[in-house]
């Protein structure tokens, strides 16, 4: 069954050397998947694995003017791994890179959107984290963090390599279709 089109935001942190297993998640569960990585992304994903297992190019920068766009637009997207940066970022419409600005945009589009944040204990402590994830959600940001939402939250810092092999991939494609059957029609 087709789905449509889905954008998997990719963040620089450690699950972001595994974001195949959600392109391949999504595909399998019938969306046409692009990747969008931040800048700092393009240093733990492996980007020709992603092209290749997309179909589509990853993106990770503007495009030039006047050129048209590689990318079909996005019915919803993904954020994992979502990190304290870009989601502060995000909640304070920081639009500095081209994922920053098509996570903006979405919020005006009323695209579906999940983030799966992946930060440290000594992060989510800073108060902006918790205003930030309180904006969002506001916004219409399914955000999956904590025990409420099925997912662990903060890991001890310096852990984070640890928990590669436990982080939920399959939970973000999960919320994804709870928020749009719950989006009004």
């Amino acid at each position: 069954m087709r789905q449509g089109v889905l954008y998997v935001v990719v963040c620089a942190a450690p699950p972001a050397r595994d974001a195949r297993v959600l392109v391949e998640f999504a595909r399998e569960a019938g969306w046409d998947t692009c990747v969008i990585v931040t800048p700092a992304a393009r240093a733990f994903a492996d980007l020709a694995e992603l092209e290749a297992r997309s179909g589509h190019p990853v993106r990770f920068e503007w495009k030039r003017p006047g050129t048209p766009d590689v990318l079909p637009p996005a019915d919803a997207m993904i954020v994992a791994p979502a990190t304290f940066n870009t989601l502060n970022k995000w909640a304070a419409g920081i639009s500095d890179t081209l994922a920053l600005g098509l996570l903006c945009e979405a919020i005006g589009k009323r695209l579906a959107l999940v983030a799966l944040p992946f930060l440290n204990a000594a992060q989510a402590y800073h108060p902006a984290f918790g205003r930030s994830l309180e904006q969002l959600r506001e916004m219409g940001v399914r955000i999956l963090w904590g025990e409420e939402e099925g997912v662990p939250s903060a890991h001890p810092p310096g852990t984070g390599e640890r928990r590669i092999a436990s982080f939920p991939w399959g939970r973000t494609l999960n919320a994804l279709a709870e928020t749009r059957e719950r989006a009004p029609r």
